[in-house]
């Protein structure tokens, strides 16, 4: 079992950033591929960003390269989504992702072994 709990959503204005944190536990951890989904209202949930606990790879959806960076701690299991140049079209619930494969997170929608509960990220143009 995984647990996963966001922090830091809120409202912020166009062109603004926000970074999210996600703290993870528990059992074998280092095994799972971490990642950032999203859901707008009305619209499927979709992929962000995701990336392995020990490797150097990262991957991100084209509408979100160049302004979205995922990072994680390891010495305190958590993993951060840093949002810059944040656009209207970003507002959404964003969840933190656990999957054991990167491919998980490429499904339309994402089938991701464990979610957390979601955090609201709303833009304001």
């Amino acid at each position: 079992q995984v647990q996963l709990v966001e922090s830091g959503g809120g409202l912020v204005q166009a062109g603004g950033s926000l970074r999210l944190s996600c703290a993870a536990s528990g059992r074998s951890l280092r095994t799972y591929t971490m990642g950032w989904c999203r859901q707008a209202p009305g619209k499927e949930r979709e992929f962000v960003a995701a990336a392995s606990w020990t490797g150097g790879i990262t991957e991100y959806a084209d509408s979100v390269k160049g302004r979205f960076t995922i990072s994680r701690d390891y010495a305190e299991n958590t993993v951060y989504l840093q949002m810059n140049s944040l656009k209207s079209e970003d507002t959404a619930v964003y969840y933190c992702a656990a999957d054991h494969t990167y491919s998980a997170y490429r499904r339309s929608p994402p089938v991701i072994d464990y979610w957390g509960k979601g955090i609201l990220v709303t833009v304001s143009s």
